[in-house]
């Protein structure tokens, strides 16, 4: 799915007005505060349900009204939309039908975005990636949703009998169901992560080719991989007694990024990084693209931060090879130029104080 037209009405400063994309390449231009990171966190809403900057409802509605709306259709006619009121009630359409589920947005469109903040994914802890992989899972894998609801239910559960001398008596039925879960996440992410290690290969080649052949990805399933989870459960159960909570299982997966066993960003410098986040970005969104009837929408906030020229040139053969929507922010157009086609197939916008208006090559 592509994006043709976007409409906010009271979400941050942006103003109640119609955006057209293309349905290739776009570009915002603006100052620092201008609105033009509203316009990627729209679509971001749009896709996730949240906002990628904050948590906080309250900051997402203009001042003096008591909810937002953010609508969009395709270039497929797919209409799709949410409101979301400050008392946290949320309202979704897709074509016209009320749903009470996000997941039926996220359906209809994937949305991709590297950000400042993705940097996360190398200092945020094991629980960014999580979130980065199981996206991706989400999105490739049909059966990973279902299983990952039963399997969060199940690890509630457990960590209560674990809490509860009350009820020790079902301890040994949720350790059983918990490492059946387990199990079978643990198997769709290794068959996730092993398709994306090939296709990071692809992207790795282009934006970063003198690292290329040394990257790799670990990836640790949440326990010891040469012992069955029951007999590590079995082992260590007076201790997860004394926590309150799980020790081991699939809530506890993790991935690395290493150059030749050192981890990527003690090797790499902060562009270098950049786009390493991009390849990876790319790599997932590829994925996403050769499964699903929907190509991923991809966004990239403040392109000229970390990235010389050189690296943006990367970027711009990276993103020629890439077959799905993009929408990228810069402070002023000079950012952008590496990235400019040369046969006009694009559209760009200027952004000042949430007006946006279509800049004229």
């Amino acid at each position: 799915m592509s994006v043709k037209e976007l409409q906010t009405v009271n979400f941050r400063n942006l103003a109640s007005e119609k955006l057209i994309l293309h349905s290739d390449l776009n570009f915002l231009v603006g100052d620092n505060g201008s609105g033009k990171s509203s316009v990627l966190e729209s679509l971001f809403y749009l896709g996730h349900g949240k906002s990628f900057r904050t948590t906080k409802l309250d900051s997402l509605i203009q001042n003096g009204f008591d909810d937002f709306i953010i609508s969009a259709k395709s270039h497929e006619n797919i209409q799709l939309g949410i409101q979301r009121s400050s008392n946290g009630e949320s309202k979704i359409k897709v074509n016209g039908l009320s749903s009470t589920k996000l997941s039926d947005l996220a359906k209809n469109i994937a949305i991709q975005i590297v950000t400042p903040e993705s940097f996360k994914l190398f200092f945020g802890g094991p629980r960014e990636r999580r979130k980065f992989v199981d996206l991706g899972l989400f999105h490739v894998e049909h059966s990973f949703s279902a299983e990952w609801k039963l399997f969060q239910r199940t690890y509630k559960q457990r960590n209560a009998c674990l809490r509860n001398r009350a009820a020790f008596q079902q301890l040994d039925y949720w350790t059983e169901e918990f490492c059946r879960l387990s199990e079978n996440i643990a198997l769709l992410r290794n068959g996730y992560i092993e398709n994306l290690k090939l296709e990071l290969g692809t992207w790795l080649k282009i934006m970063l080719p003198d690292f290329s052949d040394f990257i790799s990805i670990q990836y640790l399933q949440g326990w010891n991989s040469k012992k069955e989870l029951a007999e590590i459960l079995k082992e260590n159960k007076h201790k997860e007694i004394e926590k309150g909570y799980s020790l081991y299982g699939a809530q506890k997966f993790d991935i690395r990024f290493l150059i030749e066993n050192i981890s990527i960003e003690h090797r790499l410098s902060r562009g270098q990084q950049k786009l390493f986040l991009l390849a990876l970005t790319f790599a997932q969104s590829k994925l996403i693209e050769q499964v699903k009837r929907i190509k991923p929408i991809l966004l990239i906030d403040d392109i000229g931060a970390e990235l010389d020229l050189s690296s943006r040139k990367a970027m711009f053969n990276a993103n020629q090879q890439l077959s799905c929507q993009t929408i990228i922010s810069a402070i002023d157009r000079v950012a952008l130029e590496p990235l400019i086609p040369d046969d006009n197939n694009y559209n760009m916008f200027h952004v000042e104080h949430g007006q946006i208006k279509a800049m004229i090559e």
